[in-house]
């Protein structure tokens, strides 16, 4: 496989971490729901997945649901019993925790909607500002994504779901909106403009209607420190902290700063991995280009054994287990480290 069709593999993917709208459902079905799901053919190639990949790579330093003024550690109180005991499971947040204004600003932003009942729990969370954000929950063998956008692109986006299905009315803790169905169990709930935005939600998994009311039912909107904490404590550990994990084995370009790495702003351990070995990547190839228009062979070398070793770096390792960023990133690391460099490297591995 290319590089350009891993890329365009990667562009087709809603998910890095597998854990997007589609589940378990085979590659022919994936394609055609996903083709369905887009405003149009030309834009799933285009514009939302360009879109999802800047969020995997690189998403803005407000988007992190990670940075902490402090690095209290988390604590989550959680009060959910037995499904049937009438208690829900939102997070109570501790009140000792202090996050950053920016992190609070963009959770004040953001539609802070929760399943209220045993056993939702947040998997992933792909970008965190008040602009565009997803989040997707599971409970056993059912997911949900729901993501929010600006309120201008509702009405193309309503419209374009008209097309597969008839608009069924729904709300969401008082909050309307309509309800269109694929295939048996794929759903899309499309939460009308509030507050400058609108939200839709896709299912995956195995999904009755039935199933569908009762989790839209079970949603509330809660304060912003109670949405921040119901997050897994990955997505609150601060990025320093989690760089340092990161770049245990991994040589870093000459005038690499690891400060800078704040804005990544990633939530899920993929996500983050992506935008660390971004940097560092992307470092690399501006060394050796230096070096290289320099006449200083010691540091075209020094880069070329960086970018050779990458195969080693127990963070693309683990990154290829779920998801195609690090064959992307080999196979421009290979080129280079080989002795050429194409101009495609900028955008593939999400160079500034």
């Amino acid at each position: 496989m290319t590089t350009e069709e891993r890329v365009d593999r990667l562009v087709r993917d809603a998910d890095p971490g597998r854990l997007g709208v589609i589940g378990d459902l085979g590659e022919v079905k994936q394609d055609l729901l996903e083709g369905i799901m887009s405003e149009s053919m030309f834009d799933r190639v285009v514009e939302v997945p360009r879109r999802r990949l800047r969020v995997r790579r690189f998403a803005s330093a407000v988007a992190a649901a990670a940075v902490l003024v402090s690095v209290v550690p988390v604590s989550i109180v959680l009060r959910g019993q037995a499904e049937d005991g009438g208690l829900a499971p939102i997070a109570t947040p501790d009140a000792q925790l202090v996050y950053s204004p920016q992190v609070m600003a963009a959770a004040e932003g953001n539609p802070r909607l929760l399943i209220n009942r045993s056993g939702w729990k947040v998997i992933s969370l792909s970008t965190f500002d008040d602009e565009y954000g997803t989040i997707a929950f599971r409970r056993g063998g059912r997911e949900l994504e729901m993501t929010w956008y600006s309120a201008a692109g509702y009405e193309d986006r309503h419209a374009d779901r008209l097309n597969v299905s008839p608009a069924k009315s729904v709300q969401v803790d008082g909050w309307p909106g309509d309800r269109f169905e694929y295939f048996s169990g794929d759903f899309s709930v499309l939460l009308r403009p509030r507050d400058g935005m609108f939200v839709e939600m896709i299912t995956s998994g195995n999904w009755s209607v039935k199933d569908l009311d009762r989790v839209l039912a079970d949603f509330v909107r809660v304060d912003a420190r109670t949405w921040l904490a119901a997050l897994p404590a990955e997505m609150v550990v601060p990025v320093r902290e989690r760089a340092v994990r990161v770049l245990a084995d991994v040589p870093l370009p000459p005038g690499f700063d690891v400060a800078a790495l704040e804005d990544i702003g990633v939530s899920d351990s993929y996500q983050f991995g992506v935008g660390v070995t971004s940097r560092v990547g992307c470092g690399w190839i501006a060394e050796w280009q230096r070096a290289r228009a320099g006449g200083d062979e010691a540091a075209v070398r020094r880069a070329a054994d960086a970018l050779r070793g990458s195969h080693g770096w127990r963070v693309l390792r683990d990154l290829d287990r779920v998801g195609d960023w690090s064959e992307v990133f080999w196979e421009y690391a290979d080129e280079v480290a080989a002795g050429t460099v194409r101009a495609g490297y900028v955008p593939a591995l999400g160079c500034r």
